[in-house]
């Protein structure tokens, strides 16, 4: 783990929890958060980066955390790792309150954060995944071969005698990488992976991230804007919006519910503007656009909507011509239950 996480919060700092028990009730999962919350200041300029958030996610999972920029998914991880002490609630880690107990928490934990110092920079690649093997409470003398392995995988061969700080961006967040990987957590969190990293490596990175939890049983906490590495390697996503959990879904069920709902329509002519105000706030259609004589369109339907957006159509005097359903990826899916797509969706109790 990043040498960051070593210090104990200070004992003033510590977050409204039940100092009780610090086990987990449930004795089964990996993570376990419960009425995470976390508040800026005070009064009127207080800002509440995470409202009562909870989640599970269990041993061997892959999960992708994923929310617009200031949505608080930052806030949540680092709350986990204990570098960001909550307004209320608690966080365990294999039954560990990471907040009473963090140096036995940080035992199951390694961490690769966006922008930080995940790495020695005045030791060499070599030197620093020996490092952190050892923070993992292994004898990197006997670790050799995997530790070569890893410096392979991420081609590092020519540079392994080379300090960290003489390394290109791209470079130093292989470095990174390999020494999360080196000290063999449990549980593993890893903030934008692929930040740096180019086409072959990113492809190295997705292989690996799914070996760890398909082969080796680990957990993996992930946040990424790279939505196919999200959706390669995730079993789950938690999409986080204004500091609450608005999705909780497995991948596969985002992606089966949303790929029956979105269509790409052609119609006849050009769609009126009056038209397409209407379609836009009734469907969400957009990306209007003539191909010959006739206006191809994107909509969203639910249940039977279907047959309301052809009859608006039909009453506009116009007729379809065809009516294609669009395979959404991950990326869509994401837009659409943010603010920065549309503005709610109402699809199941998996939905807050």
């Amino acid at each position: 783990m990043d040498s960051t996480l070593q210090s104990k919060p200070r004992e003033d700092d510590q977050p409204r929890v039940d100092d009780t028990d610090s086990r987990d009730a449930t004795g089964a999962s990996a993570i376990s958060v419960s009425d995470l919350s976390k508040t800026y200041g005070e009064g009127e300029d207080a800002v509440e980066a995470v409202d009562s958030v909870s989640f599970d996610i269990e041993p061997g999972t892959a999960v992708g955390i994923l929310g617009p920029n200031g949505a608080g998914k930052t806030t949540i991880i680092k709350s986990i790792l204990s570098l960001i002490v909550p307004t209320d609630g608690s966080a365990h880690v294999h039954g560990t309150n990471v907040f009473l107990e963090p140096d036995e928490a940080f035992r199951h934990m390694g961490a690769m954060l966006e922008g930080a110092r995940n790495t020695y920079w005045r030791l060499t690649v070599r030197e620093n995944l020996e490092i952190f093997s050892v923070i993992g409470g292994h004898d990197y003398r006997k670790r050799g071969a995997y530790l070569d392995d890893l410096i392979e995988q991420f081609r590092l061969v020519e540079k392994e005698d080379t300090v960290v700080r003489e390394l290109s961006r791209g470079q130093k967040q292989k470095v990174s990488l390999a020494c999360t990987m080196a000290r063999d957590a449990e549980v593993v969190f890893l903030d934008e992976p692929t930040l740096g990293l180019d086409v072959e490596s990113s492809i190295d990175l997705r292989r690996e991230l799914s070996r760890l939890v398909r082969e080796d049983g680990s957990t993996v906490v992930l946040s990424s804007h790279d939505m196919d590495v999200i959706q390669e390697v995730c079993d789950r996503v938690i999409i986080v919006n204004d500091g609450e959990i608005v999705v909780d879904d497995s991948v596969e069920n985002l992606l089966d519910l949303f790929e029956t709902q979105s269509y790409e329509i052609t119609v006849d002519d050009t769609v009126s503007d009056d038209l397409r105000e209407r379609l836009g706030d009734r469907y969400d259609a957009s990306d209007f656009a003539m191909q010959g004589d006739s206006m191809v369109f994107e909509a969203t339907i639910l249940g039977d909507q279907f047959y309301d957006l052809v009859d608006d159509i039909r009453d506009a005097g116009l007729s379809v011509e065809s009516f294609d359903s669009v395979e959404l990826d991950l990326e869509d899916i994401f837009l659409q239950v943010t603010d920065e797509g549309s503005e709610t969706l109402s699809v199941g109790s998996h939905y807050e």
